[in-house]
């Protein structure tokens, strides 16, 4: 047989040989994929090989894991262990389920908060908490570890579990190398300093190419127009010329809908109907541009638009796909209970996928959401109705990504997107190895500028900020590892600090260049007749005092005409003093209110009739007359106005000539010397005394600037070591820290339980079972206590939660005491609050626990007025159950609570809750 002909120049013959040479392992590994490494790609894994650590910053579906995966490599063959972490369970799992196809099944194991696996194999895939746990507590599981991969490592951005990302990095062990995988963010450089300052040598690898370009487009009606493809502007955007034709003509004739109503009330502009949900996936579907995710932020939007589809009698499916999609389905639902299939919605939801068409979103259930995304990477379903959380989550690329709004909800107001959530949203779009382009739509609404959609989409600034804060476990934990005055030092090195600290330097500069004015202003201020700083001085003081004198006269005439509103009666007649309604007025009505200001209503001689306030009355009022009124004055009729103000010409007030009202100034003796002291002084006879009053009043105002600087930069400076200050003052006061044999600070019996509950109320949970909060509650009783910590409805309710009689509900209001004191407390010390319990979730996990069906606990917290999914029952359930594990393991089984923490437990998990965990 002949051998193949090699295609390759001797040149890069000769390359590839020395690349082998040099980096064995990198070789080996490429021999192992079916693919040739991009240059990104292969220069971090050189860099691993070489014994650096590395940070990799590159687009969504760029193939970072790559990267990795090779760390995995290089710890299998070399005899040591890699560690492979993910921000989410899902992650975790898919990372897991791709390791054990590649590795085999002995050599990966996975740690979750619900699942453990294997976990003394060699490659061990992790959520970063449980790593972040793991060095808390000197896991031997850390022995030989040599390689830890942090996928998705700019979540430390995420202001509620950001934090970990940065425990981790500083705890790790120096000679553990780290591999950190980051989408792309605009200030990789300055990361990369900070890793190389707390890791050691770090190589920064940069790529901001996508491997599957990009079109950006918006769909205007039924016209589906490219947003580029125009010559480059002033603004740079080189935007489509024919879109934005048609952009302002559809502008012209759909004017943006004011809610407040039209500001002409003739007839009202003809509202814009956008193209439905259907008639956007028929367009997509006739170009070629399927599977689509279409982002809709709104979970109700999500269903109803799968629901709209289905109606339709849309179907994106063939009969041999439809097939297919019935055997996933079979397979990832076989163990839901029957009972539940009806509540959950299972009939519509599958003859939904059947058709191609899904909605994937947090309220989704666990095993509904995995069939989901399982058949959207296989291109069985075509389009997938989508909240933002699908962009945070596991890997699910399509052809094409669409925006219906480019607002969103945050929890607290509609906000618009940044560029950086317009990226991480539309990175979605181009799978590689399967589309040769991806596409962005943005479907056009009245009011939207192309420009607008061309700024989010050419923007490249999504700098990493980090969310890093010092809490009660992590001080608690920090203390009993190094010590107080290590452990604040180890808070110098976080990102957090190291951001900080730049930030400080350009106001520090700010500062130093403000002084060297100042010197010059100072120069420009003399006078050679005295100290023209101290005349300045005596200036600023006068100006004030009389301003200070001047809102005090204010205040007081304010006070008094406020009590002499409350003292007029009906029928007197009164001054009006100033503006439109000035001159004479009868009152009709005093406008009295026990808890409010008086606004009382009057008729004046012009016939006018209205309320008015102690804002129309400069001075207080006073009756001058009074006028017989009938009992009942209807004031709005204009016959009894006119009748009114009749009676008002023909009665015998008249206006009082006004006189000026003696200032407080004029009596004022501080006010007074101040006068003196300037006239006497040398500088007040100087010829050029007010040219040196300018240059005074401009040192005045730069020094206070200065002053302002200085202060910022000392509040910035060490601020997470004073911040950790102020927490161990707080957790020495409550007993969790003590003062140990030789003055140092140790951790308490009641300190060390602290340690290892980890939860966002954290110090709530510990003060709750230092002071016997929840003592002689059963395990259904305890679960619903325990789910008030961490349940937080995403809206508030109008209707108070509604929590079962007796001990719960005794156990729940002790609860919220210890938190009331605790809250003083944090706001003594100015710390940030613990969250406020929330018993929202309190009786659906009670139900739950003492055996109800899915049905009867979903069936009751809806007629409670509750919007309770079944994918968030799921995710409740869990988050309690994690919470009742660590009571479990603090208290042990010994001690009656610690025992029905874990009674609780197997109560929660079962049914779907069991398969969602």
């Amino acid at each position: 047989m002949a051998e193949p002909v090699s295609t390759r120049t001797p040149a890069e013959s000769f390359s590839a040989a020395r690349e082998r040479t040099a980096n064995p392992k990198l070789a080996e590994f490429s021999g192992l994929l079916s693919f040739e490494l991009d240059p990104f790609q292969a220069q971090a894994c050189r860099a691993l090989e070489g014994g650096h650590g590395v940070l990799v910053c590159a687009p969504t579906g760029a193939g970072k894991t790559v990267v990795g995966e090779f760390a995995v490599h290089l710890a299998l063959t070399g005899g040591g262990k890699c560690f492979y972490t993910t921000p989410i369970k899902a992650l975790s799992n898919q990372k897991f389920a791709d390791l054990v196809e590649r590795y085999g099944a002995d050599n990966v194991g996975l740690l979750t908060g619900d699942s453990s696996v294997r976990s003394d194999a060699p490659i061990v895939v992790m959520t970063t908490e449980v790593l972040r746990n793991m060095l808390y507590a000197g896991s031997p599981t850390l022995i030989g570890l040599e390689y830890v991969v942090m996928d998705e490592v700019h979540y430390l951005a995420d202001r509620f579990r950001g934090a970990v990302w940065e425990e981790v990095i500083l705890h790790l062990p120096d000679d553990v190398r780290l591999v950190s995988l980051s989408a792309t963010v605009s200030n990789a450089e300055e990361f990369g300093e900070w890793l190389v300052e707390v890791r050691g040598d770090t190589a920064v690898v940069v790529d901001e190419h996508r491997p599957v370009p990009l079109w950006q487009h918006m769909m205007l009606g039924s016209e589906l127009m490219d947003l580029f493809g125009g010559k480059e502007g002033k603004d740079g955007t080189g935007i489509n010329p024919r879109l934005k034709r048609r952009a302002e003509e559809l502008g012209r004739r759909f004017p943006q809908f004011d809610r407040r109503g039209p500001k002409d009330r003739g007839r009202r502009p003809p509202r814009f109907r956008p193209p439905s949900r259907v008639e956007v996936l028929n367009r997509l579907d006739a170009d070629g541009l399927l599977p689509a995710i279409v982002f809709v932020f709104s979970r109700a939007g999500c269903d109803a638009a799968v629901d709209m589809c289905v109606r339709a009698g849309l179907r994106l499916t063939t009969n041999a796909e439809g097939a297919q999609i019935r055997e996933i389905v079979e397979r990832h639902t076989r163990d839901l209970p029957k009972a539940d299939l009806q509540v959950l919605g299972f009939w519509e939801w599958s003859a939904a996928l059947e058709r191609g068409v899904a909605a994937h979103h947090a309220g989704l259930l666990p095993a509904f959401k995995e069939a989901v995304e399982e058949l959207f990477v296989r291109g069985l379903v075509k389009a997938v109705f989508a909240t933002e959380t699908l962009a945070l989550g596991i890997n699910m690329p399509a052809r094409t990504v669409v925006l219906e709004r480019l607002v969103k909800y945050n929890g607290e107001a509609h906000v618009e997107l940044t560029p950086g959530e317009y990226t991480q949203l539309t990175g979605r779009a181009g799978r590689r190895g399967i589309d040769v382009e991806g596409h962005a739509v943005v479907l056009w609404q009245p009011g939207m500028d192309p420009k607008q959609v061309a700024g989010l989409a050419s923007t490249r600034t999504y700098p990493l900020r980090s969310s890093f804060r010092p809490g009660y476990n992590m001080a608690i934990n920090l203390v009993a590892a190094f010590g107080a005055d290590a452990a604040r030092e180890l808070l110098e090195q976080s990102f957090a600090q190291f951001q900080t600290d730049r930030s400080v330097v350009g106001m520090a500069r700010r500062v130093e260049r403000n002084k060297e004015a100042l010197e010059g202003y100072a120069e420009a201020m003399h006078c050679h007749l005295g100290d023209f700083a101290e005349y300045a001085e005596l200036r600023a003081r006068l100006g004030e005092r009389e301003k200070a004198l001047a809102r005090g006269d204010r205040g007081t005439r304010r006070a008094e005409a406020l009590a002499s509103l409350e003292r007029l009666r009906k029928g007197d007649v009164i001054v009006v003093p100033s503006g439109r309604r000035a001159g004479l007025a009868v009152v009709v009505d005093p406008g009295l209110h026990p808890n409010k200001e008086p606004h009382p209503v009057v008729v004046t001689e012009s016939r006018w009739g209205g309320q008015l306030s102690s804002a129309d009355f400069t001075e207080p009022v006073e009756a001058l007359d009074r006028i017989r009124l009938p009992k009942q004055v209807n004031w709005r009729s204009p016959q009894v106005r006119k009748d009114v103000a009749a009676s008002l010409r023909n009665s015998d007030a008249r206006p009082p000539k006004r006189g000026r009202s003696r200032s407080r100034a004029a009596d004022d003796a501080e006010l007074a010397e101040l006068r003196a002291a300037l006239r006497a002084h040398p500088c007040h006879g100087c010829a050029d005394r007010e040219t040196h009053a300018r240059w005074a009043e401009r040192h005045r105002k730069l020094r206070a600037e200065t002053a302002s600087l200085e202060s910022k930069v000392a509040g910035k400076t060490h601020s997470l070591a004073r911040s950790f200050d102020r927490i161990r003052a707080l957790l020495a006061e409550r007993g969790y820290l003590a003062k140990g044999p030789e003055g140092e600070q140790v951790v308490t019996e009641h300190g060390n339980r602290l340690a290892r509950l980890y939860s966002e109320s954290d110090l709530l949970a510990a003060e709750c079972l230092r002071e016997g909060a929840w003592e002689g509650l059963g395990p259904e009783e305890l679960a619903a206590v325990v789910s008030v910590l961490v349940f937080e409805a995403r809206r508030d309710s109008p209707v108070a939660a509604r929590v079962p009689a007796g001990a719960v509900q005794e156990a729940i209001e002790a609860t919220n005491r210890v938190w009331s004191r605790l809250e003083a407390d944090e706001r003594r010390h100015k710390l940030d609050r613990t969250r406020e319990p929330d018993a929202g979730f309190a009786w659906p996990v009670f139900r739950w626990a003492r055996g109800e069906t899915l049905e009867q606990v979903l069936s009751s917290a809806e007629a409670n007025g509750q919007d309770l999914l079944a994918g968030d029952f799921v995710r409740w359930c869990r988050q309690v159950i994690d919470m009742l594990d660590q009571i479990d393991s603090v208290l042990g089984r010994e001690d009656p609570l610690g025992a029905n923490a874990h009674r609780a437990v197997r109560a929660i998990r079962r049914g779907v809750v069991e398969l969602g965990t």
